[in-house]
């Protein structure tokens, strides 16, 4: 029997026991978070020295990719330090402040996320008052609201998941410290505030969801009426990427945490988390990137002026 007040470190997932295969780990992970952050960094930087890209779609589309850039760094260099190192322990503040930093910003962008569906309903459906409803104090404002909230949301979250009693061991199996796993190892019916806690955010979750959903009805439903073929095209391009992210995002994630008990398994579990933490702020960049003209040639130029300059 453990007890959660003289724990000091926790045994993440070991992905392979064999010495060879930890270093394949090692390497996927190195590839696919450099790719993320070479991606996400472009982003921020092509956003950040372009003027014509100081809109609020790409004002937002930055807070994303630094959101991105976060969530990611939160969780897979520890996994891959672990793997190049042949160990699986973290310490106990180590998978606290893992906890509330992945919570943090993937909650984060869940709103972001939603602020960025108004944003593209209001520039579509309300392109006369765009100006007005999404002035550049508006849009910090809403950002910061977002990042607050995710900030709020995780500390409670953290707060509570840790003053659970934990006497199950201190073996998390999942490669990074996740609420669900950690709940794992509670004691019997001490876990009931943390699911109270979570019907909470399932139903703050939902109404983000729902709100999401009716502003693409009415955005296609606007799109469909353009008369114009190249006036639909562009409409789309601007909103197409941010529905895939979308999409992407809350289905692995729902999956992730609302899975019947009777569907987890070691290797579906892995599986679902690799989806819904890795993958997204990876692949985000590349969705954004590729319907986007102004966004790609932002992108051309940076790139150019980089070469010009190692020349």
């Amino acid at each position: 029997m453990f007890n959660s007040s003289s724990l000091n470190e926790f045994l993440l997932l070991g992905f392979a026991d064999t010495r060879e295969l930890q270093l394949l780990h090692f390497s996927l992970f190195l590839g696919i978070y450099l790719a993320a952050l070479l991606g996400n960094g472009l982003i921020i930087t092509a956003v950040a020295c372009d003027h014509r890209l100081h809109t609020p779609m790409y004002f937002f589309l930055l807070n994303l990719s630094i959101l991105d850039l976060g969530s990611i760094s939160t969780t897979v260099p520890k996994s891959m330090a672990n793997s190049l190192w042949d160990t699986r322990a973290i310490s106990y503040l180590g998978c606290t402040t893992q906890v509330f930093l992945f919570l943090f910003l993937l909650s984060a962008e869940y709103f972001l996320l939603t602020i960025m569906a108004y944003d593209r309903f209001i520039a579509i459906c309300r392109p006369l008052h765009y100006r007005t409803l999404m002035g550049s104090r508006t849009c910090f404002r809403m950002a910061a609201a977002a990042w607050g909230s995710g900030f709020l949301h995780a500390l409670l979250h953290t707060a509570n998941t840790f003053s659970i009693p934990l006497c199950q061991g201190n073996t998390v199996q999942q490669f990074f410290c996740e609420i669900p796993q950690i709940l794992k190892l509670s004691c019997s019916d001490s876990y009931l505030r943390e699911v109270g806690v979570s019907v909470v955010t399932t139903s703050l979750a939902f109404v983000c969801f729902i709100f999401i959903v009716v502003s693409y009805v009415q955005i296609f439903t606007a799109v469909l009426r353009i008369p114009s073929e190249q006036g639909r095209h562009k409409a789309f391009s601007t909103c197409l990427p941010h529905l895939a992210v979308v999409s992407l995002f809350v289905s692995t994630g729902m999956f992730a945490y609302l899975k019947p008990p009777s569907l987890s398994s070691p290797a579906l579990d892995l599986v679902v988390a690799v989806l819904y933490s890795v993958v997204p702020p990876a692949v985000n960049p590349l969705i954004y990137s590729m319907r986007n003209k102004e966004l790609k040639e932002a992108l051309r130029k940076l790139i150019q002026v980089v070469l010009v300059q190692q020349e």
